[in-house]
């Protein structure tokens, strides 16, 4: 898929999935949902970027699929433009993404000679909620926003975005469609 263009509409919130957390799952460990709404970071995405990445997401089911997007740092992050990539994991993309070190190159000179912010990273938990893994975690940078879409038997349950902090945990981003 290519980089998409800035498109802009009314802000919409997308309405937040209590998800149930799975049996034996530690959340202080790997990540922090916001209470009652109390969310640290925003991130508002437009509807071609969510649309693009909800394709993508049910194009590469059963396996996870994965990309950058990319946009303007501020209060709230404004995601413009996102970019499909291959998952170059090696054995197990069912459970597992990774994306190349050229990708990631190409990316960083992307938004470069564009003016843009690199924001994160985002991927599919196929037949999954769309919370962190410990994997996630281990793999993680801190700054980057990690999209995450749930895809239930081939289609896009819910999406929800996390925020490494310092201490190695995620914390919930707000999700807003402008």
């Amino acid at each position: 898929m290519d980089f998409i263009p800035e498109e802009t509409s009314q802000a919409v919130s997308i309405p937040h999935i209590q998800a149930r957390k799975p049996e034996g799952a530690v959340a202080s460990e790997v990540y922090r949902e916001a209470l009652q709404g109390q969310f640290r970071h925003q991130l508002a995405l437009s509807p071609e970027v969510l649309h693009l990445m909800k394709i993508h997401a049910e194009a590469t089911y059963p396996n996870e699929c994965c990309g950058v997007f990319f946009g303007k740092e501020g209060q709230v992050r404004e995601i413009h433009l996102m970019q499909a990539l291959e998952n170059s994991h090696q054995s197990q993309q069912q459970k597992r993404f990774e994306i190349s070190a050229t990708d990631y190159m190409k990316a960083e000179r992307f938004a470069l000679e564009n003016g843009l912010d690199l924001l994160g990273v985002y991927h599919s938990h196929p037949d999954h909620l769309a919370i962190p893994s410990v994997h996630d975690q281990q793999q993680a940078l801190p700054f980057f926003s990690y999209i995450i879409l749930s895809v239930i038997n081939g289609k896009t349950d819910h999406i929800r975005s996390w925020r490494l902090d310092d201490e190695g945990v995620f914390d919930e981003e707000q999700i807003s469609i402008y």
